[in-house]
């Protein structure tokens, strides 16, 4: 799943490899998919991508824009797997839209379970996407302690460490993939309410947050998930579905993992006790 990590990173691997190349046609889905959104009719894409060169790439979010020329954008929303193959690749049998570029590279964008893939000129009026756009991340200088002080004395103190990190968008790309390391790292349960912490916890989950992502992104990404070559990410995630059967790598626990607020959670109860 695309999250600040690897949003950041692929948007990089797509400005360094793919600038200057022209899209020179558009394939539509082979295998329709009834949780993937576009932006008005995707039988119009071509029209809209065909003959058009590829100047850039951002990343935010949990979004990843492929920019080209005339203002055309072209986004990528979690869920979105986005894959450049060489010419010589064999094309995938399904897929959720496929560009070929003026060198025989072609992209393929397929979907899983849910995503957005989506293209239009100029702003894209979506309150998911404009808040990644022009949300402060982890990883601006903007996104300072006196800001963080800001979002934490700004909801309601019986909100849980989880439900105030990575639900209502409030940084966005911040989702339940990243959280675990964070809190694990910060020393903080997931179900610890917000009134619960003193100073430090506060001072060392805002630090963890900022140092962590930075880490994560610096490391092309988490080794949970695949960049735009199909290579696993370089950052080693300590509590995830892989790892939850090891010891604690701090002081050799068991991990817990529990359901909670719509995804699972993963935490050590000495590491992270519920105070």
């Amino acid at each position: 799943m695309i999250e600040i990590p690897e949003s950041k990173t692929v948007a990089r691997q797509v400005r360094e490899t793919l600038t200057g190349r022209t899209i020179t046609d558009v394939f539509n889905a082979t295998h329709p998919h009834k949780f993937t959104w576009y932006a008005g009719d995707p039988l119009e894409y071509p029209k809209l991508l065909a003959g058009r060169k590829i100047v850039g790439a951002e990343g935010f979010g949990a979004y990843v824009e492929i920019l080209l020329e005339d203002d055309m954008r072209l986004a990528v929303s979690d869920g979105v797997n986005l894959r450049l193959y060489r010419p010589e690749a064999e094309i995938p049998a399904k897929y959720q839209l496929l560009l070929t570029l003026d060198d025989g590279s072609f992209l393929v964008f397929t979907v899983a379970m849910y995503g957005g893939i989506i293209a239009f000129r100029g702003i894209f009026e979506n309150p998911y996407y404009l808040g990644a756009k022009t949300k402060r991340s982890p990883l601006d200088a903007e996104f300072d302690a006196e800001y963080f002080r800001g979002m934490l004395a700004g909801v309601k103190q019986n909100l849980s460490a989880k439900a105030f990190l990575a639900t209502e968008q409030r940084i966005p790309g911040l989702g339940n993939g990243v959280l675990q390391d964070i809190l694990f790292r910060a020393e903080i349960h997931p179900k610890r309410k917000l009134a619960a912490l003193g100073d430090g916890d506060a001072e060392r989950l805002f630090g963890t947050v900022k140092s962590l992502l930075t880490e994560m992104t610096g490391r092309n990404g988490r080794d949970t998930e695949k960049d735009l070559f199909g290579n696993y990410g370089e950052y080693a995630v300590l509590l995830s579905r892989n790892t939850c059967a090891e010891p604690c790598p701090v002081c050799g626990g068991s991990i817990v993992k529990e359901a909670y607020l719509g995804g699972a959670v993963y935490y050590c109860p000495c590491c992270q006790p519920l105070k």
